[in-house]
């Protein structure tokens, strides 16, 4: 009986790994278990996902909490190599590109535990951002590297890097693909008094953008001027770096309509009825692509090119200008080409993971 721990953190990684732990169902000969590092640890950022994404209770809780990437890698660390030396695990699950991905890749190589990487192969080409080197940190260490797209899998070959690659797709479109019906209705309109087509959808939380005063105000200014109301769910690093920069007055605004972060199905059915999608979050960008939404990107830089390729975004960065002219272009008619995925990433994830393990 070969033994695989997931390990999960953060928003992001409980929506990538929901469908594939419900995939791993179907392979008796491997031991699941999952571990939580608790670097998302507020109600609407983690135990609302793992409510109405039916994803099993952990079986381990670090408790590793907020801090800085110093603190929360030394922290997982310490935590995770004690359960990596009592139980021994054949091999460690991470996902994307957080602080308790690259820990956790870190500590399995240390502990000489075989590694295996969910959305692998993608770069932003700047080590200024933290999700890029620990993006660095995981392909460095894999043995195993599931790539969400073509490009993705080109990078790690030019890389030559030793290890298997596998061309997955990525996992989250897998529940959008399995679940249409509960985006559909648009009963969720009425909670925000919105109406379909009429309003816009925004996240703003990468560090980038929330330890940066001008960057952060300049994005409130293109809510604030946006020619539709922008529904923004505020994540909790933003509402800090808001009121800390004195940036409340921005709150008040008549268009902006601020609301707590939401789970999964209500984001996916507020983006499907919006008009378009401003966003720095890389999982709002593939989402918006899945819905057929223009995503104006307000990062500088995505590892999502294959949105940008496609004409179905634009990156803006926290460019007052150019976010305000892209918010009126409209979206190319052409059909999506389903580059991130067509909703069996799950299923290779999976099966890649129990042939590795089997020597198949």
């Amino acid at each position: 009986m070969k033994s695989v721990y997931f390990v999960v953190g953060a928003r992001p990684q409980f929506i990538k790994a929901a469908p594939v732990l419900e995939a791993m169902k179907a392979f008796v000969n491997i031991t699941v278990k999952l571990i939580h590092t608790g670097q998302h640890y507020d109600f609407n950022l983690s135990e609302l996902f793992f409510q109405e994404l039916n994803i099993p209770t952990p079986d381990y809780q670090l408790n590793c909490g907020s801090g800085t990437s110093v603190e929360q890698y030394v922290s997982i660390l310490q935590k995770l190599s004690e359960i990596l030396q009592k139980d021994k695990p054949d091999m460690l699950v991470v996902f994307g590109d957080t602080n308790s991905t690259g820990a956790a890749s870190l500590c399995a190589n240390l502990m000489r535990i075989k590694l295996a990487h969910v959305e692998s192969g993608l770069r932003e080409f700047d080590k200024n951002i933290p999700e890029e080197i620990n993006k660095i940190v995981t392909d460095a260490l894999s043995d195993l590297y599931f790539c969400p797209t073509q490009t993705a899998v080109d990078f790690l070959n030019k890389s030559n890097i030793s290890g298997k690659i596998i061309l997955s797709g990525d996992p989250v479109l897998d529940l959008l693909f399995a679940n249409k019906s509960k985006f559909e209705d648009i009963k969720i309109l009425e909670k925000f008094n919105l109406e379909k087509g009429k309003y816009i959808f925004a996240t703003c939380h990468r560090q980038n953008n929330t330890n940066n005063r001008s960057a952060l105000e300049s994005i409130l200014r293109i809510f604030a001027a946006a020619p539709l109301p922008v529904l923004f769910p505020l994540h909790p690093r933003t509402k800090k770096a808001i009121v800390e920069f004195d940036l409340s007055n921005y709150l008040e605004h008549t268009n902006i309509h601020i609301i707590e972060p939401i789970g999964f199905w209500e984001t996916q059915s507020l983006i499907a009825n919006c008009d378009k999608v401003l966003t720095d979050s890389g999982g709002v960008i593939k989402e918006a692509y899945f819905h057929g939404k223009y995503v104006i990107v307000l990062d500088k830089q995505t590892e999502w090119v294959e949105v940008i390729n496609e004409e179905r975004g634009f990156v803006c960065g926290p460019d007052f200008d150019l976010a305000s002219k892209y918010l009126k272009h409209q979206i190319t008619n052409e059909p999506l080409k389903h580059t991130l995925g067509k909703g069996d990433a799950s299923k290779i994830i999976s099966k890649g993971i129990s042939d590795y393990l089997l020597g198949i």
